[in-house]
């Protein structure tokens, strides 16, 4: 017997995830700004539906968004960086898709 309806929404706290922020990936240099963003998602809302297993998502979401924001992106990674940011949750329509929706208290 079902607990609930299919569609319900999964609420996320607004103040985000309080959980500890994991280490960055090892093997390059992480600049000061993309390790001040690896905190920031770490301590989104929507971090409080990640495990271990989005690690990689993390970090090449921030690579791909270095290279977009210092305009030296190729077509495919700009794309890349729009699914990895979908697949986490981080898009107005990826929150709906999952089932997600931030809220207060």
């Amino acid at each position: 017997m079902s607990s609930g309806p299919k569609n319900a929404l999964v609420d996320l706290p607004a103040a985000g995830c309080e959980l500890p922020v994991p280490p960055m990936p090892k093997g390059r240099d992480w600049s000061e700004a993309e390790q001040e963003r690896w905190i920031e998602l770490w301590e989104s809302p929507q971090a409080t539906q990640w495990d271990d297993t989005v690690r990689g998502t993390v970090a090449v979401l921030i690579s791909y968004e270095s290279a977009v924001l210092s305009g030296q992106a190729s077509a495919w990674q700009a794309q890349e960086c729009r699914y990895a940011a979908e697949a986490l949750g981080l898009t107005p329509r990826a929150l709906g898709q999952l089932g997600w929706r931030i809220v207060d208290g």
